[in-house]
């Protein structure tokens, strides 16, 4: 197998690269911090020195990065050495953007004679580092069957959406779910303990009835022992939050749940744990309960 490329080594990145290098695909990878590489290195992975080598190295590029303007310098998009980087190529986008970005960068990809996979994933750190990820792709289907051999070691399942930005969309209806899902354990795990319940015994309850869920039983452990250690970090979450409500406006939707969850989230970051995790917006439900105390 030719070498697979594998830009972005972060909270995901890095768990998802090393399951790949483990599983015996032949990796070439880079991140923007080098420290990020090391233990890819110790994997069998190659290690290059800018993105323009992976490229020059590897047929399929995956990219596991923050945000549009990342990716875009990464591919050079706007210069003249973008057709060059992407031509006969097959770039696979991870991570989470806004899906008007996504179907732009696939015409843009597609006019300089490259391939383009949309491959969103549903799943934090835990999953990535299990290869329990659930994958929504879209693109050409010709294409997506070229990537699919190549996400196996990281995903329990794969769906495929149909064209970008398909996947995407489908990701951030999953995301809403899980924002408002996580938000509600959070709300319920602070009303108990206000009431002076056994915090574990009100989280065995909810474990042995219809509500529990993958989600609550990574969750609920961490809310207990006070555990804000990033599987998916506050700062992400609110990230998504903003990219669900802006799709959701642009169609007219009304989103009063996610508008709820968004405030929440911004008062958790404002009060400085957006690198933790998602359950930290518990800090945000504390602080306007003091608020009341206060009044």
């Amino acid at each position: 197998m030719r070498l697979v490329g594998f830009i972005g080594l972060g909270i995901m990145g890095q768990p998802m690269a090393l399951r790949l290098a483990r599983a015996g695909i032949p990796l070439v990878v880079h991140n923007r911090t080098p420290s990020r590489a090391a233990p890819l290195r110790a994997a069998g992975a190659r290690v290059a020195g800018g993105p323009a080598e992976v490229f020059d190295r590897a047929g399929t590029v995956i990219l596991m990065l923050a945000d549009g303007p990342a990716i875009d310098a990464v591919l050079a998009r706007g210069t003249a050495e973008f057709a060059t980087r992407v031509a006969r190529h097959t770039v696979v986008h991870m991570g989470t953007t806004a899906p008007e970005y996504s179907h732009g960068l696939e015409a843009d990809i597609r006019a300089a004679g490259g391939r383009y996979v949309e491959a969103p994933v549903s799943g934090s750190r835990v999953p990535a580092e299990t290869g329990a990820l659930v994958a929504m792709l879209a693109g050409e289907e010709s294409a997506v069957a070229r990537v699919r051999p190549v996400l196996a070691p990281l995903c329990r399942d794969t769906f495929f959406c149909g064209p970008a930005p398909n996947a995407l969309l489908t990701k951030l209806a999953v995301n809403l779910f899980l924002i408002t899902l996580v938000t509600g354990l959070t709300e319920a795990f602070h009303f108990a303990e206000r009431h002076g319940l056994d915090r574990r015994r009100f989280l065995d309850v909810l474990d042995a009835g219809p509500m529990a869920s993958a989600v609550s039983r990574m969750k609920a452990p961490k809310l207990l022992d006070g555990d804000f250690t990033a599987q998916a970090a506050a700062s992400d979450v609110l990230k998504n939050n903003r990219l669900i409500a802006e799709a959701a406006r642009a169609t007219g939707l009304a989103s009063p749940l996610l508008d709820a969850a968004h405030a929440l989230f911004e008062e958790t970051v404002s009060l400085g744990h957006g690198g933790e995790d998602m359950v930290a917006v518990l800090r945000a439900l504390e602080a306007r309960t003091a608020e009341l105390d206060g009044s």
